[in-house]
This record gives C-alpha cells, structure tokens and sequence, in this order.
C-alpha cells in the first residue's frame, strides 16, 4: 500500500499567502440595500439613450450650433449625496411625474443654462457666462426648451412607465430645493452635453421607490418569452370563458325590513308584518348580497318572472 506524503508547510504557507493576497472584502451599508439591479440599470440605459438621442436634436434646432448629448451612468444615490455632488449654484427644474409619487428633477448647470440662453437669443454663446439668477425674459426662453426635454423624455421612458411630467418649479441653491428628505433614495441619471467643444454634466433625478414597481413589471415583461406570453393569453381567455358560464344564484326580492326581537319572537300565524318597501319602487335583483339590478315581478306561462327595469333614482 503507497501512503500519499503529508503536506508541507511550504504547501500551508504558499495558501495562506494566496488567501491573503485576494481583494479586501468591500464594506456594505445595511441602512441602504442595493436594490437597482443590473436588469433595472439595463432598461433605464435603453430608455435614456434614447432620451440623449432625442435631446441632441433638441438642443442642436433650439441653439442653432452643433450639441449633442451622451449617457453617461444610472446610480441609486441618497438624495443628500446628490445634492452634495452638484455645484452651489445650478438650474434645477422640479416636475411632477405621475404616476411616479414625488417630485423628480432636471439639473443643467447655470453656465449651460446661461449659454443656451445667448445661443437662443441670437447670440454668440460666449465662455463667459454671468452667474445670477435667470431674468423673467430669459426664464421663458429656456422654459421652452425644458418643456421639449421632458416631452421627449416621458416619450423615452413610455415603455418603462407613462410618464407626464409637469414643471412645478425651479430653484438654482440645491441646498434650498425641497424634493425629498436626505435619506431618500434616488435614481440619478447623469449626462454629458456638448455645446459646441465645451462639456458640461446634466443631471435626471427620479425618486426610486416610485420607479421601482415599474422597473420590475417592465424587467418580468421583458424576461418573457413569445411563447410564456401567448400561454398566459391562452389561459387567461378560457379562464374567463369557463367563468361566464359558471352558475349563479340570483335573488329578486324586497328591500329589507328592520324588526326587534320581542316582535320577532311573538309572530303568530295570521299575523301581519308592513314591510319598508315602497308600493311603487322595483324589486332588487340581488346576488351574495349585493344589488346589481331592479326589477319588477310579473309571469311568463306558468312561472313567475321578473322584468328588469331602469334602476331608480334616489330622491335627496
């Protein structure tokens, strides 16, 4: 019989040192699980590149100058951090976008801002830019152009939800926008625009939780194939026709009369009860419970039937 030799301590030692040579074990912050998944990420990058598609002809006919605009990352942020990481002075539009619960937002930087503006208003776009707050003429002017990027937004993000941004607001102190708490988590998508050869960094700021339910409907749709989905068409269909011919038991009868029980418990035979049904008004064409129809009672051969009426109108 052969018997393997022990292993060395070299063999031990070489282990160890390959253990120790591995990447350190990156911190994780249980007060913010992760929850934008690489499916989620990958539907908002195909919705936003074409949002940045159909930005660039936005800017490029607006401005009159050769723009365009990229993708450039999708992060899950807490709003403080996003905050943090813009300038003291920028143009924040706030918008609403149902169904999304929130206010959701779109950053230009206040130099961008200033320079569509110059290039709007016939000028040349020069690199120096004043850094104030926008007069109500040129509010107006860059409000236009706003409107056009979020309607070419919400037409983006319709496979992913039916957006309808509304503008409700802007403010250019981030440290003085109120659109959510500091531990809120957001979506921020950022951007890069070109003017020209000069660069600046646009910001999209959705709230997450709001975005979440139709990020999944739209990842689960998408992880289907053509053949799941013809299955559940298929069963959906019989299910509803099999339900339509499923007996029900239908109630025509008078309107409830309320008694106590000392009347209850002294009822004769011959004894006569009034009833709190009015002489004229139909009778209730019930099922479980619940009225769905009027009718009125009448015969038809040797049974009793009932005609189905006009449901009355209740007297104030």
């Amino acid at each position: 019989m052969t018997v393997a030799p022990a292993p060395s301590r070299t063999t031990y030692g070489t282990r160890a040192r390959r253990r120790s040579g591995q990447s350190e074990p990156a911190p994780y912050d249980f007060r913010r699980p992760i929850q934008l998944s690489r499916e989620h990420q990958r539907t908002l990058q195909l919705g936003f590149d074409g949002f940045a598609r159909q930005a660039t002809t936005v800017f490029t006919s607006s401005l009159r100058t050769v723009c365009s605009m990229a993708l450039v990352s999708i992060e899950q942020r807490t709003y403080a951090e996003y905050v943090d990481s813009l300038d003291s002075s920028t143009y924040m539009t706030l918008f609403t976008a149902d169904p999304i619960p929130g206010t959701g937002v779109l950053e230009i930087p206040l130099f961008a801002t200033m320079s569509c503006v110059d290039h709007m208003l016939g000028g040349p776009g020069a690199d120096e830019q004043p850094d104030r707050p926008l007069t109500e003429i040129e509010a107006g002017v860059i409000g236009g152009l706003i409107e056009r990027l979020l309607g070419e937004m919400r037409y983006s993000l319709s496979s992913i939800v039916p957006l309808e941004p509304v503008i409700t607001g802007a403010e250019y102190s981030p440290q003085f926008a109120q659109v959510a708490s500091a531990a809120d988590v957001m979506v921020v998508v950022s951007l890069e625009l070109r003017i020209n050869e000069r660069g600046h960094r646009v910001t999209v700021c959705l709230p997450f939780s709001g975005l979440l339910p139709h990020l999944t409907d739209a990842t689960g749709a998408g992880s289907v194939s053509d053949r799941e989905r013809a299955q559940r068409a298929l069963a959906a269909r019989l299910l509803q026709d099999q339900l339509s011919e499923v007996p029900v038991a239908v109630a025509v009868r008078f309107r409830p009369t309320t008694l106590d029980p000392a009347t209850l418990a002294g009822l004769q035979p011959g004894d006569v009860i009034r009833i709190d049904h009015p002489e004229a008004a139909p009778l209730d064409v019930t099922v479980a419970g619940n009225t769905f129809a009027h009718a009125t009672p009448g015969s038809r051969g040797q049974r009793l039937a009932a005609l189905i009426v006009d449901t009355p109108k209740e007297k104030p």
